[in-house]
């Protein structure tokens, strides 16, 4: 018998389904085709057209469908929690078109990120401007549109919004314990708690709006107890309030959740097994709560296929040892692999043409020698794989990289000249 979360995932309303079906945009060809499929067509057309300029550029297929069915697994885990998507993790405007359909909100840190989700259809008030440190023209921006909730962490910022938005809604952000990240935000953002009085006190005085809390406890968080930690620390900044005036009703448990691709250690069940009850038992009904999910929703939906470009043999060090291999493909670190570099990601290869044999998903029995896997760039520092295990590849074959939906293609940059791959969509939800 399936489980509630099968249920839910499987078994969808249907205006859910139309929501997802409705998605499609004129100006975008989105097929419902498996991952596989698409991949396959794409390096069909180049070898049709050989003669194309850059006809063998890396390229994603984005899964649509894949996000949708995070979105599901969010509401039948965390139903009480409002997902505000992090903009920064994956721009993508196919990807914040659907999730703008799916009624999510949006936290946004930059003007630019701001214009992207108002222009996408999205209401000012699903936007919280969740930088607590913020430029006075996008402050300025963000009165203008209306966008009246952000983050501050500071006296400064403060003053700052006192003298360019004094009516916006303001939430402060502490520090938790985020020791066990991957990428510890606390180094730069989140107020002490030693500091939260004076902060709240300085905001009276200024009789500034302040309507909650929120915290992060780091991107790529190792350890689900950290959001049970941050939700007592939220609890107390909440009743420290009330003693000095304010009512707060929004509580923001901030991002970190592990996307669909992790499946052992923490996982987003897991997380949600903490923090559900957590927030349940410490914030009553009324008060809103809130998170800023980025990788969660979009590290599984994307999938690159990159070209085998050249190969470099190693020769034997000593008798007995097999020969190495070095091979450079058609995308790396200053592109979509920047998230080796920004987000302590580790990227497996996995062949998906060889000898012009389509070989997705497949386990090829042949040998395996030990090679390395660089990028296309003049820098030493382009490295994808130091160390991998791998089949004899010629120039001309090609790889694939799957979860690479989270911090790739918002930092890929044109170093050397080498262009952003392109994404191809598909909806793989039936």
């Amino acid at each position: 018998m399936p489980s509630h979360l099968e249920t839910v995932i499987l078994n969808p309303s249907s205006d859910m389904v139309n929501l997802i079906k409705s998605v499609p945009s004129p100006d975008v060809c989105i097929n419902n085709s498996p991952v596989e499929q698409i991949a396959r067509e794409k390096i069909q057309s180049i070898s049709n057209q050989k003669w194309e300029s850059d006809q063998e550029n890396a390229f994603f297929v984005g899964d649509l469908g894949e996000v949708f069915r995070q979105h599901l697994r969010w509401k039948a885990l965390l139903p009480r929690i409002e997902p505000f998507f992090a903009v920064k993790c994956n721009p993508d405007p196919m990807v914040i078109k659907l999730l703008a359909s799916l009624g999510l909100g949006f936290d946004c840190a930059s003007k630019a990120e701001i214009q992207q989700v108002l222009n996408s259809g999205v209401e000012p008030n699903r936007i919280i401007y969740a930088n607590p440190c913020k430029q006075a023209s996008f402050i300025r921006y963000a009165a203008q549109q209306n966008v009246s909730r952000m983050t501050f962490d500071n006296s400064e910022e403060l003053h700052k919004i006192k003298k360019l938005y004094p009516d916006a809604e303001l939430v402060l952000r502490i520090l938790t314990d985020d020791s066990n990240s991957l990428c510890q935000l606390g180094l730069k953002f989140g107020a002490p708690l030693e500091n939260v009085e004076n902060l709240l006190k300085t905001a009276k005085e200024l009789e500034l709006n302040v309507i909650g809390v929120s915290f992060h406890v780091g991107s790529g968080c190792l350890d689900e107890s950290a959001f049970g930690d941050a939700v007592m620390r939220a609890r107390k900044v909440f009743d420290q309030a009330e003693q000095i005036g304010f009512h707060f009703t929004l509580l923001d448990v901030g991002g970190g959740f592990p996307g669909n691709d992790v499946k052992d250690g923490i996982t987003f069940e897991k997380v949600a097994a903490i923090l559900g009850p957590m927030v349940d038992s410490l914030f009553p009904p009324e008060i809103r709560v809130i998170a800023e999910p980025g990788r969660y929703y979009v590290a599984s939906a994307f999938t690159i296929c990159a070209n085998v470009i050249g190969r470099r043999t190693i020769a034997p060090k000593a008798e007995g040892e097999k020969q190495q291999f070095m091979y450079y493909i058609n995308d790396g670190m200053y592109g979509s692999f920047n998230c080796i570099l920004f987000d302590h990601q580790i990227v497996h290869p996995k062949v998906l043409v060889k000898d012009e044999n389509f070989v997705y998903g497949q386990q090829l029995q042949e040998e395996h020698f030990e090679c390395s896997v660089w990028g296309p760039t003049c820098d030493s520092i382009d490295c994808l794989n130091k160390s991998t295990q791998l089949p004899i590849l010629e120039a001309g074959d090609w790889l694939y990289y799957e979860n690479m939906g989270a911090y790739t293609i918002c930092a890929a940059s044109q170093f050397n000249g080498f262009r952003k791959s392109q994404v191809y969509y598909t909806n793989t939800f039936n």
